[in-house]
């Protein structure tokens, strides 16, 4: 089986119209065009409002869109003009969920933590809590407010986890797309396979490796 080893551009795996992943409904991973705005579209009808009662509003990360969208300073340029449109706060809380949310799970966030960890500004964490996203605790300190972002981080968390051993514990690390896709889901899997894979590839936590057979995800090598 021969192998290019380039990353792959989203024509790839999810604009054109892919003979090795099947139709539709077997390639979840099928975005409508390169902009940011449709790649937030297809994460949006993968996220499973269900499971939280409608309680929580869909969430699409930036590593989810960079990928349907390679060019990350694009996606960015566009993300941003969407996210200011008209909303002051909308910006902060793209950032929250783009740097926070993939890295810790944690329900309660301390002055330090936001400031040095995670690079927040004094204005940025008041727009959070005007905007809903988190709510004082004390001073310096503040909980998580969005009903049923703890239970979604939790499940991103523990999904993102499993769906990475899946990879890593196939032959050689490293596994076909198609093939992951048509597996089971283990029971940690709650948020489904698409959501995650989709983020494994945008936070760049499995290489993209075009194939004869499909594409072919793989662990970077350490």
């Amino acid at each position: 089986m021969s192998r290019k080893r380039h990353r792959l551009v989203p024509e790839n795996f999810g604009l054109k119209r892919r003979r090795e992943l099947g139709d539709v409904e077997a390639d979840p991973l099928r975005g409508e065009s390169g902009s940011a705005r449709a790649a937030v579209a297809e994460i949006v009808r993968l996220f499973p409002r269900v499971l939280f009662e409608d309680a929580l509003p869909p969430i699409a990360l930036r590593s989810q869109v960079y990928s349907l969208v390679p060019d990350r300073t694009v996606a960015d340029r566009q993300l941003v003009l969407k996210a200011c449109d008209g909303r002051p706060h909308a910006a902060a809380v793209q950032k929250f969920l783009a740097s926070v949310l993939p890295a810790c799970g944690d329900l309660s966030f301390q002055q330090d933590q936001m400031t040095q960890t995670f690079g927040f500004r004094d204005p940025e964490i008041t727009q959070l809590v005007k905007a809903g996203v988190l709510t004082v605790r004390d001073a310096g300190s503040w909980w998580l407010a969005v009903p049923g972002a703890g239970r979604f981080i939790k499940y991103f968390v523990k999904g993102r986890q499993a769906v990475l051993s899946m990879v890593r514990k196939a032959k050689y690390r490293e596994l076909l797309l198609s093939e992951l896709l048509g597996r089971r889901a283990p029971a940690s899997v709650r948020l489904g396979l698409a959501y995650h894979v989709h983020d494994l590839i945008g936070a760049q936590l499995v290489d993209c490796v075009s194939t004869t057979s499909g594409t072919l995800l793989r662990l970077p090598e350490t």
